[in-house]
């Protein structure tokens, strides 16, 4: 199976650099390049690539909105989007997970890791690293505003579902959570699962996004 990508990223160097490196893998395609925004909101509409690797930063649309158009709450036949950020400098990496970014890579990741992530993300799976995520959660866990728990949502899961749920938006990895539950990775595998299928969620960016907006997390 050949996944068919799209850049978009609003410097052609790092264009260039990026389809140079996918086109080199005999399971890749690059379909597209954007310079901006709007044109990669086009061109991901138009050619449905299986990922959009996208810059955040970008001139006439921006990535967290060109991302919101695309694979935001309530489009039909959301893309996958994989976002690409220069961390220290980008306060907006929540907004785009938030968007609906099925997970995010440095701009200095090595190119082993970007190609990885495309196929995690291709494959369905969230790209969403805990060591990051916990970066994540305390440079901008004081952005969110926590709501009450939704009683009716939380209300769908089971105690232990709750943990796993919690555990997940503090950073853990199945192992992780596995060990700290005292339980097999198969049991945790299987509770993850069931949280995202019953809060209608679509990965594990979701429910870390999920967690912290009905505060079962502290956001720092």
């Amino acid at each position: 199976m050949t996944l068919r990508v799209l850049v978009a990223d609003d410097q052609e160097l790092v264009r260039t650099g990026y389809a140079t490196i996918l086109s080199a893998q005999p399971d890749m395609e690059v379909v597209g390049e954007a310079g901006d925004g709007r044109a990669a909101v086009d061109l991901a509409r138009r050619e449905r690539p299986d990922v959009v690797v996208m810059d955040v930063r970008m001139p006439v649309m921006d990535g967290i909105t060109a991302t919101r158009e695309i694979a935001g709450p309530g489009v039909e036949n959301p893309v996958k989007v994989l976002v690409v950020t220069t961390f220290e400098l980008d306060e907006y990496v929540y907004e785009a997970l938030r968007a609906g970014a099925s997970g995010f890579l440095l701009k200095d990741s090595p190119p082993a890791e970007l190609l990885n992530g495309i196929r995690v993300i291709a494959a369905g799976e969230a790209l969403l690293a805990p060591a990051i995520t916990r970066r994540l959660v305390g440079r901008f866990g004081e952005r969110v505003r926590p709501a009450a728990p939704s009683k009716d949502a939380l209300s769908l899961l089971t105690p232990r579902e709750i943990e796993v749920l919690r555990l997940i938006a503090e950073g853990m990895s199945n192992p992780e959570i596995a060990d700290a539950m005292v339980v097999s990775r198969e049991t945790v595998k299987t509770h993850v699962s069931r949280v995202l299928t019953k809060l209608d969620l679509r990965d594990r960016v979701q429910a870390v996004v999920f967690a912290h907006r009905n505060g079962l997390v502290s956001p720092t």
